[in-house]
C-alpha cells in the first residue's frame, strides 16, 4: 500500500493498544512513524518546530507551533543520530506530555535524552498528517547558549531589536517573540537578518502572529525572546530580555 505525500511544511500520528497477549498486557501497534503513515495523506515539512537544551538541567525542550485546527499532536525519536533521518521506520513514538509556552500559543515537549538523536513532531489537520522537518538534537555536542547580553534594543513605541550570534555561527534563521507581563505572545516572527522592528514586516520571512498585534504602551514592561536556529532546527542561542517602552 502506498503513502500519498504532499510536500509543504511539518508532523502527526496515532498509537493504538490492544490487550490480546497471554499476559493481558497491551501490545502497541503503529509505534513507528512509518507504520502510522500507511494509507494516510501526509504533508511533509509543514509543522514549525525546533529543539533546545535547557539552561539548568539535562532536559531538552522540543518546541512547536500548533496551528488552529491541529489535533493529535505527537513526536517521534530515533535511537541515535547514526540513522537515515528521512527513514520514518527509524522513528518511534515518545509519550512525553505537552507543556504550554506563552500561555499555549506555543507548546513544547520536555525530554531527557541520554544521547543525541533525531526527532520529528506531527499533528493532524483537516484529515491529513503534517510532519516537521527532522530535528537534530545537539545537547552534548552544541548545547544551547543563553546569552541575553547579546541582544541590543533601541527603545520606543516601535522598538528595534538587534543581536549577535554566540559561539556557534551556523544559525540560519532567527525566531523572535514580543510578549507582555502576562506572558501573552503579542508577535511571533522569523527573520534571516539579525534585526527586527516591532511591528514592521519588511524583513520578516515567516509570521506566526495570528492577529494584528497591539500597540505597545508607554511605561509598560515587555519581554523579547530570541531563538537562533540552525538549518537542522537546533537552537544555538536562546536569549530573553525585559524592556520598557518610552
Amino acid at each position: 500500500m502506498k503513502k500519498k505525500i504532499i510536500c509543504l511544511f511539518l508532523p502527526l500520528l496515532l498509537l493504538l493498544f490492544l490487550s490480546c497477549n497471554s499476559d493481558d498486557e497491551p501490545i502497541a501497534l503503529f509505534s513507528s512513524l512509518d507504520a502510522t503513515l500507511v494509507d494516510r495523506e501526509v504533508v511533509i515539512d509543514n509543522v514549525i518546530a525546533c529543539a533546545a537544551s535547557n539552561q539548568n538541567s539535562n532536559a531538552v525542550s522540543v518546541f512547536l507551533f500548533p496551528r488552529d485546527g491541529a489535533s493529535d499532536i505527537n513526536f517521534y525519536e530515533t535511537e541515535s543520530i547514526d540513522v537515515d533521518k528521512n527513514d520514518y521506520s527509524e522513528y518511534t513514538r515518545n509519550d512525553a506530555g505537552l507543556v504550554a509556552v506563552f500561555n499555549g500559543y506555543l507548546l513544547k515537549y520536555e525530554i531527557v535524552p541520554e544521547i543525541e538523536k533525531w526527532v520529528i513532531v506531527s499533528f493532524e489537520e483537516e484529515g491529513k498528517i503534517h510532519l516537521s522537518n527532522p530535528i537534530r538534537l545537539k545537547q552534548i555536542s552544541k548545547p544551547t547558549e543563553y546569552l541575553p547580553q547579546n541582544i541590543m534594543i533601541q527603545p520606543s513605541n516601535m522598538p528595534i531589536f538587534s543581536w549577535e550570534d554566540g559561539t556557534f555561527d551556523d544559525s540560519k534563521i532567527y525566531f523572535h517573540v514580543v510578549s507582555n507581563n502576562n506572558n501573552d505572545l503579542l508577535s511571533g516572527t522569523y527573520t534571516f537578518e539579525k534585526m527586527f522592528q516591532y511591528y514592521k514586516l519588511d524583513n520578516v520571512v515567516l509570521n506566526i502572529t495570528e492577529q494584528e498585534p497591539p500597540a505597545l504602551e508607554i511605561n509598560q514592561d515587555y519581554n523579547f525572546t530570541l531563538l537562533a536556529v540552525s538549518e537542522d532546527n537546533w537552537v544555538n542561542m536562546f536569549s530573553e530580555i525585559q524592556f520598557n517602552v518610552q
